[in-house]
């Protein structure tokens, strides 16, 4: 399912992209994420986000991602979400190239048969974003938002 609903993102994307006039500095995107809670497991999610470009360093983004069924001890499966709302600053390392550092704050929630709990913590992310077109691109990231997990996502956004 996860594939299916890349391949749709890559897809969408990719068709505004041809009848789009000059990209603005909004952008939307989702991405496909792995995400590794330290003893607990390691699950696929999926992750929606939005932002604005500010200037050519700097941009502000939201994003909530649906992190995973998490197994707690081999006796319950929590689902676990995220919030956040971060700063991105990027510098170009080549012509279409660009490697970014994310800092933000962020809340997940846990849900499971014994109720469901949440956790508000500070993050940061390492991250490069590659321009195939002005209003198509794709990025790879690296984000810590809890000292005891981490999120390695794939994703693509529209710019527009």
């Amino acid at each position: 399912m996860i594939k299916q609903i890349t391949a749709a993102a890559l897809l969408a994307a990719t068709s505004f992209a041809a009848s789009a006039a000059e990209p603005t500095n909004f952008y939307v995107g989702a991405d496909v994420a792995s995400t590794k809670i330290d003893d607990l497991s390691t699950e696929t999610g999926f992750g929606l986000f939005a932002g604005y470009k500010i200037d050519e360093t700097f941009a502000i983004e939201g994003t909530y991602r649906k992190l995973g069924d998490f197994d707690v001890f081999g006796t319950e499966k929590v689902k676990g979400t995220h919030i956040s709302a971060s700063v991105l600053a990027s510098m170009p390392v080549a012509d279409q190239l660009a490697v970014y550092g994310r800092l933000g704050y962020g809340r997940a929630e846990f849900k499971g048969d014994g109720g469901k709990d949440h956790l508000n913590r500070a993050l940061f992310g390492i991250g490069l974003n590659y321009a195939i077109t002005k209003e198509v691109s794709a990025r790879v990231e690296w984000q810590k938002p809890a000292s005891d997990a981490s999120i390695i996502s794939l994703g693509v956004a529209y710019h527009f």
